[in-house]
């Protein structure tokens, strides 16, 4: 293995170059050799941007390099290609790379274990966008939680929202905001794309398996502006809300949606337990983009916790952008677990399975209108 990994990145769009590319700019551990996309002007763009030397359309061409270690999926689903993470994972697990790869690595949570189980068989390290464990504020508060801070967990209640798609006028950016005209039942979207993170912390968190959910998803704009200024059919789940219960009895209920007014990331973590409770709070607000409150019992009213400077990634400059920080840290912590060999490898694909096997839980709850036990069948 040369000094640095060596990675490729397949996807030039706006959560590429400010999020994966700064993060692996940053890590001394590795470096982008090659980055691909099928408009190669993005890709041109982006490596004179971040000094990428190899310029691609053809993701083959990443795939069938022997000097790659690291193959970083990050590009967008669309009606046309909805399942390409999952094409372009297995491809890169086939291939004998290590890969990171953005949510949902497949839609169906089965196909996300046997890319796990294939990584496996291959002594392959990977990782997913699960990007907001990073967050040095939700790191610290998972240090606290194992050591004990809240005791016995009791309730979590996780939120991830924003308002970004609130105004039925703004044009669709997203192109996985607009379902095939022939879906009729509604199309999981917030859930999987905004809900995801959030339920990721919830299993972290709480230390335990979710034994059943009852969950609604909600379309609340039903009719939006598409790019050429059409009015388009948008019958997707754009807020929702599920109750669980754990294994160890603790309880959670979870609220994702980009239609409630707010502020990127738009999330926030609350864990109770029998011996206190801690809130961390990812909103850029007033100049910040992450705060961490905890109270005791005897001390209800909950007070600032500062987040101790060895949470923050290299070359952490205070003030910067949210994507670059969290994601720093998940691309130096996912080199670490490869250099470093063992079995260290958290937020992989086994972790992203149980998210999604959760996802899927809560949509066939909301079409059968039931609790859904889990885990599922298969």
């Amino acid at each position: 293995m040369a000094d640095k990994l060596r990675a490729g990145v397949i996807g030039a769009g706006r959560w590429a170059k400010s999020a994966h590319l700064p993060g692996f700019a940053r890590s001394p551990l590795g470096e982008v050799v090659a980055i691909c996309d099928l408009n190669r002007g993005l890709a041109e763009a982006a490596a004179k941007k971040f000094g990428v030397p190899d310029v691609y359309k053809d993701y083959r061409e990443i795939m069938g390099r022997s000097d790659i270690d690291v193959v970083d999926v990050c590009t967008r689903a669309s009606p046309e290609d909805p399942d390409n993470h999952e094409r372009l994972v297995f491809a890169a697990l086939e291939a004998g790379k290590h890969c990171l790869c953005e949510k949902p690595v497949a839609h169906d949570y089965r196909d996300t274990w046997r890319a796990h189980e294939l990584a496996v068989g291959k002594g392959l390290k990977t990782k997913v966008g699960l990007t907001f464990r990073y967050a040095p504020a939700m790191m610290y508060m998972y240090e606290l939680i194992h050591e004990g801070f809240i005791g016995e967990p009791y309730i979590f209640n996780g939120f991830e929202q924003n308002s970004q798609f609130i105004s039925p006028v703004e044009p669709v950016t997203k192109r996985d905001l607009i379902p095939p005209t022939e879906v009729e039942e509604i199309k999981v979207s917030s859930l999987e794309g905004y809900g995801a993170p959030i339920i990721d912390l919830s299993l972290w968190f709480m230390g335990g398996e979710l034994t059943r959910v009852v969950g609604l998803l909600k379309n609340f704009v039903p009719y939006r502006t598409d790019v050429d200024g059409s009015r388009v059919r948008t019958n997707i789940d754009d807020g929702d809300i599920y109750v669980g219960e754990y294994a160890n009895g603790a309880i959670c209920s979870i609220q994702s949606s980009y239609v409630t007014v707010g502020n990127y990331p738009g999330l926030e973590a609350r864990a109770y337990g029998s011996e206190g409770a801690l809130i961390c709070r990812l909103v850029e607000e007033f100049g910040e983009c992450q705060t961490l409150h905890s109270a005791k019992p005897d001390a209800v009213e909950f007070v600032t916790v500062e987040t101790p400077k060895r949470f923050f990634p290299p070359g952490y400059v205070k003030g910067e952008p949210w994507p670059s920080l969290f994601y720093t840290n998940l691309v130096h912590n996912f080199l670490k677990e490869i250099v470093g060999g063992g079995g260290v490898n958290q937020g992989n694909f086994a972790q992203s399975a149980r998210v999604q096997e959760i996802i899927n839980a809560v949509e066939l709850s909301d079409r059968e209108r039931r609790w859904v036990s889990l885990p599922l069948g298969g």
